[in-house]
């Protein structure tokens, strides 16, 4: 059998040994079997071979004097030296007296648990001619003796040596197997060159605490570029000292790249589980969930209602989703949580939705192809450097009422098969709290049905854009009283009007319906000013069953002067809001009134307010701007600043975004209405 080098099987890195200068051999299991031995021993001692006994490894002399102390050693893990005092001959080699030898005994550990010992052999034969001379090598090969033993208590990949100041001192051939940077490159700090850019700063300030400190064992963990790409490495480090100071770091790095997806995939399915235990409405929950993926597994995400399988409510479009929630990492710009999108067939999100699969879509940084997601979103996707999608249907109690979608952007590699795993075990596991969030929301979309069929479609006319907007409390499963209604009257001027009806229940409901059918005949029975079309409102509503009070703002958008003019009256109404091209604003706040339901003797005024163009009106209910134990004043100039920062954007951006922006409480329905006039031509 060859003699015993550093291509043992032992799962250690025995090359590391091969220069010291100290005879090194080591032994394994409890009958002492010899499996590695350096080239200092071999020259100083023998040759032996592989598996050999340590009585044949060490000659006839070790039986009676030093089996014993291997077993010890093997046994408690406590090192023995022996200073030779007196030297102890080894037969065989020399004659007696000729040369002296100094021996050092610790346990070592294999992987997989299993023990040895680590034999350390010095030649101390010179002592008593070059007492000086031997100090200093004695020195050298003690630091050596404690830098070995420290990194054979290291089961690793990689093994490196920094000088006291943590500055990489000596070659790896493991750090250079690993990674493939070479010597020259890694040296100093050339290392963390290959360290994940994120990890980077971490990393730095975590080691330098640890030299500065001289911390008695350094941990951290990592992302390091192998030949493989990026992957997490456990960093451990220890200090050699010398007469209580450290004069280098010995430390090692080892693979934990499944363990940490274990650990994180656990993680994340507690911190899912969490988020969805106490919550209520659908959209909450999946917005919490939002959180969770971001940034663990993407920068960016969106959550989306599929509000509308048909199309029967949106003039035919095939697929109708409304933005409900987003999340992203910080560095990348937040997309507003609310937007309300039609999709064309193509559109990857029908595809994941009407198939019940994930769909994973990868494209060049900032490139993204037109049908990869709702055209809402492909400016940020582009703004943001995007390079993947992932677009996830939540399927509960098999139906879709949901769909996530999941971004990478930058260098960030798209989402793996793995994750999308993770994801969808995520959302199995928040499937029975969903389910009941699902059926909660359906109540509540039986309601919606209800009262969206109260509110009008604005009608299109040429030169005007009107947009209307209503979102339902959360907090409930009723229909509330807001409303808004616009139309085109006998004498061909359009019509805005928004209104309150007290309440949040069936009750509320129909006296809003009524007074919307009632104000609409009102005003097309006669051509009168808004403030006396009110005043006859608040005559009928005396017909009405049971106590029933309102607000309501009502607004005629009339021709006037080559522009156009708006002539309004508001009953206990927020102020309609007029912001010009140029972000400037104001509140409406003449030609006020009572509120409707209340004798009221005395005459509504009317006023009316000249229209620049590319100006926008805003009509809005209460829930925009109310807040508890605020002052209406505050959220009403909360509103008026938003509006000035949003002037340039199309009509329906404008409303989706104030949506969106507003610190919103959940408690009130809210109804928005936006006319935005011609830019003159």
């Amino acid at each position: 059998m060859e003699a015993v080098g550093a291509s043992s099987d032992s799962g250690l890195p025995f090359e590391m040994l091969d220069p010291a200068p100290v005879g090194v051999a080591v032994t394994r299991g409890p009958e002492h079997r010899l499996i590695y031995s350096n080239a200092m021993y071999r020259s100083v001692v023998s040759a032996p071979r592989g598996g050999m006994p340590v009585e044949e490894a060490f000659a006839s002399f070790v039986l009676p004097h030093y089996r014993a102390r291997f077993d010890r050693v093997y046994a408690t893990g406590e090192p023995v030296i022996s200073a030779a005092e007196p030297a102890v001959p080894i037969p065989r080699v020399r004659a007696p007296g000729e040369q002296f030898f100094t021996f050092s005994l610790s346990r070592v550990t294999f992987p997989h648990g299993e023990h040895g010992v680590l034999v350390m052999l010095m030649d101390v034969s010179e002592q008593t001619c070059a007492a000086r001379q031997l100090s200093a090598v004695a020195e050298e090969r003690r630091r050596f003796l404690r830098r070995y033993e420290s990194l054979m208590r290291l089961s690793a990949d990689v093994f490196w040596v920094t000088s006291r100041d943590g500055y990489v001192s000596e070659p790896s051939p493991s750090w250079e197997r690993v990674t493939g940077q070479p010597w020259e490159e890694y040296r100093g700090q050339g290392w963390l060159r290959m360290v994940h850019p994120d990890d980077r700063r971490a990393t730095i300030e975590s080691w330098s605490r640890a030299v500065g400190r001289a911390t008695e064992l350094w941990e951290h963990v990592y992302r390091l570029c192998t030949r493989d790409g990026y992957r997490h490495f456990q960093l451990r480090a220890v200090p050699v000292c010398e007469h209580g100071e450290v004069v280098e770091w010995v430390g090692s790095c080892t693979d934990v790249e499944q363990q940490w997806r274990e650990q994180r995939r656990q993680r994340l399915l507690d911190r899912a589980a969490h988020a969805t235990a106490q919550l209520g409405s659908l959209e909450v929950m999946l917005g919490a969930l939002a959180d969770v993926i971001v940034p663990e597994l993407a920068d960016g995400c969106g959550v989306y209602l599929v509000t509308d399988l048909t199309g029967e409510q949106h003039g035919g479009a095939p697929f109708v989703v409304e933005r409900v929630a987003t999340a992203a990492r910080p560095g990348v710009r937040r997309l507003p949580p609310y937007s309300e999108e039609q999709l064309p067939a193509g559109n990857a999100f029908v595809t994941a939705a009407r198939r019940r699969r994930p769909v994973r879509k990868t494209f060049p940084a900032g490139s993204p192809p037109p049908h990869v997601a709702p055209a809402g979103t492909l400016p940020w996707l582009t703004a943001n450097g995007a390079n993947g999608m992932l677009i996830l249907p939540v399927v509960v109690d098999g139906a879709v009422p949901a769909v996530v979608n999941v971004v990478t952007c930058g260098d960030r590699p798209p989402v793996s098969q793995d994750d999308i795993s993770l994801l969808r075990r995520m959302f199995e596991h928040a499937h029975d709290a969903l389910s009941r969030a699902i059926r909660f929301q359906r109540a509540q979309q039986i309601a919606l049905a209800l009262q969206y069929s109260l509110l009008a479609e604005p009608p299109r006319l040429p030169g005007l854009r009107i947009v209307a907007r209503y979102r339902a409390s959360p907090a409930a499963a009723e229909v509330g009283g807001d409303w808004y209604d616009s139309f085109v009257l006998p004498d061909g001027v359009p019509a805005l009007v928004i209104g309150d009806v007290s309440g949040h229940d069936l009750n509320a409901a129909v006296a809003m319906s009524q007074l919307r059918n009632m104000l609409r005949a009102l005003a097309m029975d006669r051509r009168e000013p808004p403030g006396d079309i009110l005043a006859r409102l608040n005559v009928a509503m005396g017909s009405l069953s049971g106590e029933v009070t309102a607000t309501c703002v009502y607004a005629r958008v009339e021709g006037f002067d080559g522009g156009y003019r708006l002539n309004y009256a508001t009953a206990g109404h927020p102020p309609a809001l007029l912001v010009t091209q140029d972000g400037r604003s104001r509140f409406l706040e003449d030609a006020v009134s009572p509120l409707l339901g209340f004798p009221h003797e005395e005459a509504r005024p009317s006023k009316t307010e000249p229209l620049p163009p590319g100006s926008t009106v805003l009509l809005y209910t209460d829930g925009l701007v109310e807040r508890p134990g605020e002052h209406l004043d505050l959220g009403l100039q909360r509103l008026r600043r938003l509006a000035e920062q949003l002037a340039d954007e199309p009509v329906d951006k404008f409303c989706d975004q104030l949506l969106s922006a507003m610190p919103i409480t959940g408690l009130d329905d809210i109804a928005v209405m936006a006319l935005r006039l011609p830019v003159q031509g």
